[in-house]
């Protein structure tokens, strides 16, 4: 079998070098050998790691795409408009293809699963959330069945490392990510990974999978870690927990009709559940289902090898579909419905930063009545002489009505400061 290579970067070089040192054993089990027909590069005159013939380089697509004896496509390009180009291209002269770009398919995984399906074909993405761990494998074959309610987990390596940094080392943010881009973790624009939108992409992508409903990467409420402080680490410690970014999509079990909860935030996370170990760079997801209850995935979130091990199981896969003239399929339903982010609740801690004066506290203490959320606990800590300190644990509450209150106390003189709002997962 003949495979068109679109892209040699890291993971792309790394599936060339997995291939060639697995290559014997591959063919013994698949009963031929897998053979890479073009690789599709900007620069053939670059410098690769992996050993590769400059004979199957090219800088033109089609040469890849009108290979009749190419029959899978691996897409390894990056975001943008030319790799979905791509994409599309290979479905319709009906090649099956293998991508790991988390960004269109969170935004198109629904035509591109309807071109697969007309050429019939498959696209697999198993390389698209959590590199080497085979989640989207796990929802899409082993948990087909399954009624699912709920996935949480954390699925970007970058601020898991950086948080993970922050909370050991009590440094800042800025300190860490500083770190974390030296060390080749974070991107030279880390925005989509702190904002929290790549964590979103790969939300959209599970939710479809596992609710089996069209979800976009739109649909998702988003929060990020900008703003996080190592006193926001040190509250969540005497609190028993520790920070983390995380991916939480939930529906009602006994109602498959029910809309679904599609959220990214920081939380403060006990150290009791699962979650609270996953360390640095890592990465791992929580499923809980009807039947099978409760299930953890967890592994290295990233990198070159993991990812193209992800990579060679869908290759697998794909081909053995190939061989039998079938595909894995899949029905989603498009009408899908959202929870409003005025009717998500749950438990909040919120800071801020207040004049060190008589009368301050009820002051903020009133605003929280107002819009009636209920304080679970509270702590003060004197900063400078002349401000303290507060942090509020709430009851369970409406997040619409802790932005209203988080509003009113911007507004006020006495107010220096209000610092990151975080959820406690419960």
């Amino acid at each position: 079998m003949k495979i068109g290579l679109l892209g040699c970067g890291t993971v792309g070089g790394a599936l060339v070098a997995l291939l060639d040192q697995e290559g014997d054993r591959l063919a013994r089990l698949l009963g031929e050998p897998l053979e890479i027909g073009r690789i599709l590069v900007r620069d053939p005159e670059k410098e690769r790691v992996a050993p590769i013939s400059k004979d199957l380089l090219t800088t033109q697509l089609s040469d890849v795409i009108d290979d009749g004896e190419i029959g899978l496509v691996v897409e390894l390009l990056g975001p943008g408009d030319f790799a979905l180009g791509a994409i599309r291209a290979a479905l319709g002269a009906k090649k099956s293809v293998v991508t790991a770009n988390k960004e269109i398919l969170s935004t198109h995984f629904l035509e591109l699963e309807l071109a697969a399906e007309a050429a019939s074909r498959d696209i697999f993405f198993e390389a698209a959330v959590a590199g080497g761990i085979p989640l989207i494998r796990a929802l899409r074959v082993s948990l087909f069945g399954e009624r699912l309610s709920r996935i949480v987990g954390i699925v970007n390596g970058t601020t898991n490392y950086i948080l993970t940094k922050m909370q050991e080392e009590h440094i800042s943010l800025d300190t860490a990510l500083a770190e974390a881009q030296q060390l080749g973790y974070a991107e030279a624009d880390p925005s989509g990974d702190l904002s929290g939108r790549d964590a979103a992409s790969k939300l959209a992508i599970i939710a479809s999978i596992a609710f089996g409903s069209h979800v976009d990467v739109e649909d998702v409420n988003v929060d990020g870690i900008w703003g996080i402080t190592p006193s926001d680490f040190d509250f969540a410690e005497r609190s028993g927990g520790v920070i983390k970014l995380l991916a939480q999509a939930e529906r009602d079990i006994d109602d498959p009709d029910a809309p679904i909860r599609v959220e990214v935030f920081p939380a403060i996370v006990m150290s009791t559940h699962p979650l609270a170990s996953v360390r640095g760079s890592f990465n791992a997801v929580f499923v809980e289902g009807s039947a099978v209850g409760q299930l953890m995935f967890s592994g290295p979130g990233a990198g070159g090898l993991p990812t193209a091990s992800a990579v060679l199981a869908d290759i697998i896969d794909a081909i053995k579909n190939l061989r039998t003239s079938t595909r894995a399929s899949m029905s989603m339903v498009t009408d899908t419905r959202f929870v409003e982010d005025s009717s998500i609740d749950a438990v909040f801690a919120l800071s801020v930063d207040v004049a060190d004066a008589p009368g301050v506290l009820s002051q903020v203490s009133e605003v929280f009545g107002h819009h009636l959320v209920s304080i679970a606990r509270m702590e003060q800590d004197e900063l400078d002489g002349e401000l303290a300190h507060l942090v509020f644990l709430t009851h369970r509450t409406r997040l619409s009505a802790i932005k209203a209150t988080m509003a009113e106390l911007a507004d006020l003189d006495v107010i220096e400061r209000s610092h990151k709002l975080l959820r406690v997962l419960e």
